[in-house]
C-alpha cells in the first residue's frame, strides 16, 4: 500500500521545511522549485495540495511529489479528479476530466493503481512541528474552517471580519494554506501582509501572542501578478517567501497543444493571474 509519506525524508535533523502548494500539473515550475530547495540544503518538503488540475503534466507532478515530499494534502482539484469536479467552472471542469483521462490511460497497471492510491490517501489536514521548535503548525489546502475548498482572500480582512474571526478560532498559533494562489500572511489583528510589504527581505517574523495564517502561494499558477513560482521556507520563528523563475513558454505551449485544456490557462501564466 502506498503511504502518503516518504519514510526516508521524515527522519531528518534539519529545522527548516519547504512548503509548496498548487502545482497544478506544471512540471517545469515544480522541477525548478525542487532544484531551488535542494540548492539551499533543505531536505524536508511538504505539499498543501492541488498537485493536478489546469496543467499539462499531472502524472509527472504526482510522481515528483511522491518522490520528494514527506507528505501532501488533498486539494480541491485532486478531489475533483478522484471524485467529481463539483462547483468548478467550465475551464476547470474540462481540465479535471482531461486529467482523469491521463491517469486512466497509464498502460502500467501497477503505476496507475499507485497514483490513484496516493491521491486517495491524501489527508485533508495535518498538524506537525515542522521546525522542530515545539510549535505545532496546522496545514490545510484551503482554510482551517473548510480545508479543501474555502478561499481566504486578502480583502476578507476588511470585507468579512466574521469569517476571519471564525477561521482564526481554529488556529492555535500558525496555519499554512494555499488555494488562492496569492502569497502572504494573515494576522488576527486582523491584517494581510503581502511578501513585498513585509520588509526589505520577504521574511515574516512570528509575533508572540499573535496568530498567523500563511498563504504559501502557488508553484504552478501564481495569481499575484508575479509569474514566478512561489513557495515558502519555514524556520524557527519565521517564514520566508521565495520566488523561482521557470520556462513559462514550455508549459504554456504544452497546454495549448491539448485541445481539452483552454488556451487561457497557458496565457495567464505569463502575467501571473
Amino acid at each position: 500500500m502506498v503511504k502518503n509519506a516518504n519514510p526516508f525524508l521524515s527522519e531528518r535533523s534539519v529545522v527548516s521545511t519547504a512548503v509548496i502548494s498548487d502545482i497544478h500539473g506544471n512540471a517545469a515550475a515544480l522541477k525548478n522549485v525542487l532544484a531551488d530547495i535542494k540548492s539551499r540544503g533543505i531536505e524536508h518538503v511538504v505539499c498543501l495540495g492541488d498537485i493536478v488540475g489546469y496543467g499539462p503534466e499531472p502524472l509527472e507532478c504526482v510522481d515528483m511529489v511522491q518522490e520528494h515530499c514527506a507528505w501532501a494534502l488533498m486539494g480541491n482539484h485532486d478531489f475533483g479528479v478522484l471524485y467529481e469536479p463539483t462547483n468548478f467552472n467550465k475551464v476547470a471542469e474540462d481540465a479535471a476530466y482531461w486529467t482523469r483521462e491521463q491517469f486512466d490511460s497509464e498502460p502500467d497497471d501497477a503505476k496507475r493503481a499507485q497514483r490513484y492510491e496516493f491521491l486517495g490517501a491524501l489527508r485533508v489536514r495535518a498538524v506537525e512541528d515542522l521546525c522542530e521548535d515545539g510549535t505545532p503548525i496546522l496545514a490545510v489546502h484551503a482554510s482551517p474552517r473548510r480545508p479543501i475548498n474555502e478561499y481566504i482572500f486578502p480583502d476578507d480582512v476588511n470585507d468579512a471580519p466574521d469569517k476571519m474571526e471564525a477561521i482564526f478560532d481554529r488556529v492555535d498559533q500558525v496555519a499554512l494554506v494555499g488555494h488562492t494562489h496569492v502569497p502572504g500572511v494573515f494576522s488576527n489583528e486582523p491584517d494581510f501582509y503581502p511578501p513585498n510589504e513585509i520588509g526589505d527581505e520577504p521574511i515574516f517574523k512570528f509575533i508572540a501572542d499573535e496568530k498567523a495564517v500563511i498563504n504559501v502561494g502557488s508553484v504552478g499558477q501564481p495569481r499575484d501578478m508575479d509569474p514566478r513560482a512561489s513557495y515558502v521556507i519555514l524556520s524557527p520563528g519565521q517564514v520566508e517567501f521565495v520566488r523561482v523563475e521557470y520556462d513559462i513558454k514550455e508549459t504554456a505551449d504544452k497546454i495549448k497543444a491539448i485541445t481539452q485544456l483552454h488556451d487561457w490557462l497557458g496565457d495567464r501564466l505569463y502575467e501571473g493571474r
